[in-house]
């Protein structure tokens, strides 16, 4: 390529340095503000109950994924599972990918364009329509002839009111929110699998609290028979001890099929079919909280809270498009130039003399549309106010949801302790029943009284056990607890 051709190439192409000369002009519409964090200290209601298992922390963190404190290996195991392998998050991954992919399209449209085009084509010309006569010979007055080209384009907006830096603003943005929710897709599928893995223990739990009652009407049904052959004990101690054990049998079909449902429910989760996965037997004795949850201030919990910071971000994304809105309102100037390089022999498309050039700017102003450019500014300052209600909303949500778990878990620990007090004495009232019957001084129908009775706390016991740890699950959840795990 020839110094000259060179020369105007480079010229063409450097009129995209202009972009440094409005780079540093402002940009109308209104600068996003982070909205103030809240002055509440607390998020407990004048009288409620603060539980022991909450620590309120200005710098609250937990050591690893919030879901060590519960110190099992098989949830542990069962969650990073289903990280690597859930539907959920591959869709909020590529989504995230998306948003990303649309802030890079929104910084490669706001710089210059360059394109390049070639072209070849074969022309016959009549020279004679133009006034062109008197060439005498027809192929001379009408010649055929082949074209070749070769060029490239620039174009470049200047921005002068910063509408292409509010576009790239708002995707930013957007970029954010979207990584935010799935954050917020990854806390809630951990705190969901480790829910199922709590109602999977919990009526484990109330089925082996059954199958313990049934073992003991069965033996009250040996005692009979025995106290039958002795002559010690009437027909009716019989019928009633065989109607106690079919009740009790009765009990477990249902609990069965509740905890079919919540294995194949965390299976799915997981991410696969009930049939190509099996849930473990969690137990509620290998399942306990070991640790306070480290519970972040109000202040600080906007800061952390997913779900928060992804509001937060549509807040700043909404406000970003007044910004485009109002800068539509305003002139623009476009420059573009172009290099053609064309010759009748491909030999000589690169000479000097077979160049064109051009530069251009062009300004285009709105005089007339109606008002319509008014209207979408002020639908965007429109949506940026419903935005900032929808953040209000999940935050004033996300303190309601603390405020409940943690009354939740403090109504927990009474019910727990009423249960443990209710169960020793079931059990005191149940050996002595026992006694007073195989010493003839009480019957059998009391000792299936105390027997019911004795069953029936043993089994709320469970559920409440089970109940404090999904209010625990919650409160890390409602937190914004940390879900990352070590690699």
């Amino acid at each position: 390529m020839s110094q000259p051709i060179k020369s105007r190439l480079a010229a063409i192409l450097a009129c995209a340095s202009l972009s440094a000369l409005v780079a540093g002009c402002a940009s109308v519409g209104p600068d996003f503000a982070r909205p103030d964090a809240p002055a509440a200290s607390s998020y407990a209601m004048q009288g409620d109950t603060a539980p022991p298992q909450a620590r309120l922390d200005a710098a609250s963190s937990a050591s690893g994924p919030w879901w060590n404190a519960f110190g099992s290996p098989a949830l542990d195991s069962v969650i990073r599972q289903a990280l690597a392998d859930s539907p959920t998050i591959t869709e909020a991954d590529a989504t995230l990918r998306q948003a990303q992919s649309a802030l890079a399209q929104a910084h490669g449209a706001a710089g210059p364009q360059v394109d390049m085009n070639a072209g070849a084509k074969r022309e016959h010309a009549n020279l004679q329509a133009f006034g062109f006569t008197g060439f005498g010979d027809v192929e001379l007055s009408n010649p055929t002839f082949n074209l070749y080209s070769v060029g490239a384009g620039v174009g470049y907006d200047l921005d002068l009111f910063g509408g292409q830096r509010r576009r790239i603003e708002g995707a930013a943005a957007r970029a954010q929110a979207q990584s935010q929710r799935a954050d917020a897709a990854y806390l809630t599928l951990t705190a969901n699998v480790a829910l199922q893995a709590v109602t999977i223990a919990t009526l484990q739990a109330q089925i082996d609290a059954v199958d313990a009652m049934i073992a003991a009407d069965e033996a009250n049904i040996d005692l009979v028979r025995r106290a039958n052959a002795l002559g010690g004990s009437t027909s009716t101690a019989k019928v009633a001890a065989q109607s106690q054990l079919e009740q009790d049998r009765a009990l477990l079909p249902p609990l069965r099929g509740q905890l079919a449902a919540a294995r194949h429910a965390l299976a799915v989760l997981v991410g696969h079919a009930p049939a190509d996965w099996t849930a473990p037997d969690f137990k509620l004795t290998e399942i306990a909280l070991t640790s306070a949850v480290p519970l972040a201030l109000p202040s600080e919990l906007v800061r952390k809270r997913p779900d928060i910071l992804a509001a937060e971000a549509d807040l700043h994304a909404a406000t970003a498009d007044i910004g485009v809105a109002t800068a539509d309102l305003y002139p623009n100037i476009r420059l573009t130039s172009s290099l053609t390089q064309g010759s009748l022999k491909p030999g000589d498309i690169f000479s000097y003399d077979a160049s064109a050039w051009d530069l251009a700017a062009g300004l285009t102003a709105p005089l007339f549309d109606g008002g319509a450019l008014k209207a979408r500014r002020q639908q965007a300052r429109e949506a940026a106010q419903a935005s900032s209600a929808r953040y209000q909303q999940t935050v004033l949500t996300a303190f309601a949801q603390v405020a409940d778990a943690l009354t939740a878990l403090a109504a927990d620990d009474e019910a727990i302790a009423a249960h443990g007090r209710a169960q020793v004495q079931a059990d005191e009232t149940l050996r002595l029943a026992k006694v007073a019957y195989e010493k003839g001084g009480g019957t059998l129908l009391e000792v299936l009284d105390a027997q019911r009775r004795a069953h029936d706390v043993q089994s709320s016991l469970a559920r409440a056990q089970g109940q404090r740890l999904a209010d625990a699950v919650r409160l890390f959840a409602a937190s914004g607890a940390d879900w990352r795990t070590a690699s």
